[in-house]
């Protein structure tokens, strides 16, 4: 793979960024991409989560070869559910409050879809799942927790790498995942398509 060639994250969330920087990879080029991010009447969670990474992945790809970019596009996105139910990513404490109400000592999932679209616009996509428990939660700490405002805008109305993390009693699959990048996959994807993965590591060691 050639200089040229540019990673671009189809995203402006700074928990996908700095998991990418953990993973020692730094994109190029940070370009959040704008979907109508409405569920499809009766669509399912892990489907929406899948249709929308693409969605992201594809319009920004499209915004890459429009400005004449020779681009790797990475994008994502994160949904939380109970059972069937998909939950909203909240602006509106109301609504935040709801999703804390429901998820209170009870176990939900958390997909993620990951899309990487490539030099010749094909999408290769990863969906992953995590299942979480949350302990039982007093009427004072989802006051408390309103008001400390992480949740906003946040799949499920909670942030897990945020004060949110100690709500967890039980945690299966990935914790990357549930802060919105699994990482495992998503290097898997991009050294499929060449991408240096490990280039960071040795500036990272200098």
């Amino acid at each position: 793979m050639t200089d040229q060639v540019k990673l671009v994250l189809a995203s402006g969330s700074p928990r996908r960024l700095a998991l990418l920087n953990q993973a020692g990879i730094e994109p190029d080029l940070l370009m959040p991409a704008d979907v109508d991010e409405t569920p499809e009447r009766g669509e399912l969670p892990r489907r929406l989560a899948q249709r929308l990474s693409e969605a992201k992945g594809r319009l920004v790809a499209q915004r890459a070869k429009d400005a004449e970019m020779n681009a790797l596009v990475l994008s994502a996105d994160t949904v939380v559910a109970v059972g069937r139910r998909i939950l909203p990513k909240p602006d509106l404490e109301d609504e935040a409050e709801a999703c804390l109400r429901l998820l209170s000592g009870r176990t939900h999932r958390v997909y993620t879809g990951v899309c990487l679209v490539d030099l010749k616009g094909r999408a290769h996509t990863r969906l992953v799942e995590s299942r979480v428990r949350f302990k039982r939660l007093s009427r004072d700490e989802i006051t408390d927790y309103l008001a400390c405002g992480e949740w906003r805008g946040k799949a499920g109305g909670y942030a897990i790498q945020g004060i949110a993390g100690s709500f967890v009693v039980k945690l299966v699959g990935s914790y990357s995942n549930v802060v919105g990048l699994p990482l495992s996959e998503t290097i898997g994807l991009l050294s499929g398509q060449g991408y240096d993965v490990r280039a960071g590591w040795v500036e990272r060691a200098a």
